[in-house]
C-alpha cells in the first residue's frame, strides 16, 4: 500500500483569502490524494518545533519571515504570498497586483468618477507591503491612461498602533480630496477603514465617495456599511495550483513552475460603488438604461430613444466622457455580466447564452471574445473555482 504524504499547511483562516486557499488545496487532495494534513493557522514561528519533528513530505505556507529555516530543512515548499518580491528557492504564489489595480480603476471609471485616490498600508515588522505599492502604481497608471490626474495616496499605519488617531487623520485627508471621488483600497480590510473614516468626516458612500476593496471577502465586505464592492481574486484556484505544484515537487517531477500568478477576474459590485458620478443627465440616463437592460439585445437606437436626444448627440457625449461609443458601453456591460456568470454560477454556456438573450452559443461566444479576447469556456477554466 502506498504511503500517504504528510503535508503541513501554515495558512491562516481568519480571512476569506486564506479559507479559499485551503479549499483549493483540499479540492486537489480529494482529486489526487489522499494526503495527511497538519494545519497550523498561526504560521511558521508557532509551528516550527512540530514541523521539525513531523518528517513532512511537503509544506504550503503564507508568505512569512524566517524562510531560511525551511530552506535548511530541505522539504518541498510552496510559498503563497502577494508580495512583488519572491522567496528565493521556493515555488511562489504571487498575486497579480497589476490586473487587480486595473480592474478597480476601470470599475470606478465606469461609475463616472473624474477624481480618484488610493489608500494602502505601511510596512510592518512582519510584512513588507510592496504589493500595496505595486497596486498603487498600477492604479495610477490606468487613471493617467484615461487622461485624468494622477490619484493622491494615503498609507495607513498598523491598526494596533492608534486606530482612533489614524481614523481622524484619514478622515481629514478624505475631506480635502476633490469630490465626488472614487477610491481604491489595497484590500478589503483597508476599504472598511476608509469607509469608517468617511462616516467620521460626514462623507456619504457612494454618493460622494465610492470605495472598492480587494479580495472580495464576503464577511468583511458585508460588515461595511454600505456593503463594499471588491475585486475578486481567485484564491481557490491558486490553492489548487499550489497543491498541484507541491505534488509535483514531492514526486520529483519536472516542469514545475517557479512562480504561479494568482489571477483576478472582475469586480463584485455592491452598494459602495452603486452610483453614477456623472453630471450630464442624458449620459447618466443612457448608462442607467444600459445597466438595467444588460440581459437584453439592447441596440444603440434604443438607448438614444430613452435619453430624448439624437443618436448623433448622444454618441458625442459618450465619446467625450467615456472615450468610447454607445455600442462599446453596451458590449462592456453585457460581457462584464457574462464574465461574472461564468465565474460565479454553474450554469452551462447554453444556459448563460439563453439568459443573456443570444440566439445560439456561436453568436454568444463570438460576442464575448470580441471584448475579452478569450472564449467563454477558457474564461471559465481560468477563473472559475476548481471542480472535481
Amino acid at each position: 500500500m502506498a504511503r500517504t504524504p504528510k503535508v503541513v499547511l501554515l495558512i491562516e483562516s481568519s480571512r476569506g483569502a486564506g479559507r479559499a486557499l485551503l479549499c483549493g488545496i483540499a479540492q486537489y487532495a480529494h482529486d489526487h490524494g489522499p494526503w495527511s494534513f497538519y494545519w497550523e493557522p498561526r504560521g511558521l514561528d508557532t509551528a516550527w518545533p512540530v514541523v521539525e519533528s513531523l518528517e513532512a513530505d511537503g509544506i504550503i505556507l503564507r508568505g512569512v519571515a524566517n524562510l531560511e529555516k525551511l530552506l535548511a530543512l530541505g522539504v518541498p515548499t510552496v510559498v503563497a504570498g502577494h508580495r512583488s518580491d519572491v522567496a528565493s528557492g521556493f515555488v511562489n504564489l504571487v498575486t497579480d497586483s497589476a490586473t487587480i489595480a486595473r480592474l478597480a480603476a476601470e470599475h470606478l471609471l465606469e461609475c463616472g468618477f473624474k477624481h480618484f485616490a488610493y489608500c494602502g498600508f505601511q510596512d510592518t515588522r512582519l510584512e513588507h507591503t510592496n504589493w500595496s505599492r505595486q497596486r498603487q502604481a498600477s492604479f495610477a497608471e490606468r487613471i493617467l491612461a484615461a487622461g485624468l490626474d494622477s490619484p493622491p495616496s494615503y498609507t495607513l499605519a498598523p491598526l494596533n498602533q492608534n486606530w482612533s488617531r489614524e481614523r481622524s487623520e484619514l478622515a481629514r485627508w478624505l475631506s480635502r480630496l476633490p469630490k465626488p471621488v472614487g477610491i481604491m483600497a489595497c484590500n478589503d480590510d483597508c476599504g472598511v477603514q476608509v469607509m469608517e473614516a468617511c462616516k467620521l468626516a460626514g462623507l456619504k458612500v457612494p454618493e460622494v465617495v465610492g470605495v472598492v476593496g480587494v479580495d472580495n471577502d464576503e464577511v468583511v465586505c458585508g460588515l461595511a456599511d454600505p456593503p463594499m464592492s471588491s475585486v475578486v481574486v481567485q484564491f481557490e484556484n491558486a490553492g489548487y495550483l499550489a497543491a498541484q505544484a507541491l505534488d509535483r515537487l514531492m514526486k520529483r517531477r519536472k516542469a514545475i513552475p517557479g512562480q504561479i500568478l494568482v489571477s483576478a477576474s472582475h469586480v463584485c459590485t455592491r452598494r459602495s460603488t452603486d452610483t453614477l458620478a456623472i453630471e450630464d443627465p442624458h449620459l447618466a440616463r443612457a448608462l442607467r438604461h444600459i445597466r438595467s437592460q444588460v440581459a437584453t439585445n439592447l441596440g444603440v437606437d434604443d438607448v438614444a430613444q430613452v435619453t430624448g436626444i439624437s443618436r448623433r448627440g448622444l454618441e458625442r457625449l459618450f465619446r467625450r466622457h467615456t472615450g468610447g461609443s454607445i455600442l462599446d458601453a453596451i458590449r462592456r456591460e453585457r460581457t462584464g455580466q457574462i464574465a461574472r456568470m461564468l465565474v460565479e454560477t454553474e450554469l452551462s454556456i447554453r444556459q448563460i447564452a439563453d439568459a443573456m438573450g443570444f440566439p445560439d452559443t456561436q453568436h454568444f461566444a463570438r460576442y464575448f471574445r470580441t471584448v475579452k479576447k478569450i472564449s467563454p469556456l477558457l474564461w471559465r477554466r481560468k477563473f472559475a473555482r476548481p471542480q472535481s
